[in-house]
């Protein structure tokens, strides 16, 4: 049997709340362990409360936009985030996943997409919502871990592996393995390629 997730939604808005923890206590396999209004009591919240999943709101008090998340991916290396926002712009989708989401729903969506994206979560996978016209898919042909994708956006950046593995708290030989690894998985020789791979999904590359 399959552990139950532990989830916070995060939004200002009560009733939003309100509406996400109805929606998720009907599904199996959820756990709904506090819920978030602001930055602070997300914090506040993750502290406090073992969570697996945070369905966070970009446009709440506090939150300084995607540097929230990178913020966020470093304390909390393990959580899941799911972004469920009203910003529909495929930049903001790119900026998301780059900073360490592993997911993004827009609030124009349907809400069965929730539970097809917290499936994909468990399974390691990104998901994006139908509604910001991007798929999946088309972030790229073969499917990226959130590792893999913060590997990929730092190479296309110029960073180098011991940069890498200092900006990410890992180690070089780990740092080493991980971008040998995404060579391999995309069958690509070396950093100006990974650099070029990046920019056709949509990565700023420095």
């Amino acid at each position: 049997m399959i552990r139950a997730l532990k989830v916070v939604p995060a939004d200002d808005h009560a009733i939003v709340r309100e509406g996400l923890k109805l929606l998720l206590s009907t599904m199996e396999g959820i756990d709904v362990v506090g819920e978030a209004a602001d930055a602070a009591a997300i914090m506040a919240q993750l502290a406090a409360t073992e969570t697996d999943l945070l369905m966070l709101d970009l446009g709440m008090p506090g939150i300084a936009g995607v540097q929230f998340i990178h913020d966020l991916r470093a304390a909390h290396p393990r959580l899941l985030i799911l972004v469920l926002t009203a910003n529909v712009e495929p930049r903001m989708v790119s900026a998301a996943l780059e900073a360490g989401a592993d997911g993004y729903l827009t609030k124009h969506g349907d809400a069965d997409e929730i539970g097809l994206a917290i499936a994909a979560l468990r399974q390691g996978k990104a998901y994006i919502s139908r509604a910001t016209g991007v798929a999946s898919q088309s972030l790229s042909p073969i499917p990226l871990t959130r590792r893999e994708r913060e590997i990929l956006a730092l190479i296309a950046n110029g960073t180098t592996t011991p940069e890498i593995a200092a900006r990410l708290g890992i180690s070089p030989l780990t740092a080493r393995k991980h971008r040998e690894n995404l060579m391999r998985k995309l069958s690509l020789h070396n950093a100006a390629e990974l650099t070029a791979y990046a920019v056709r999904l949509g990565l700023p590359a420095g």
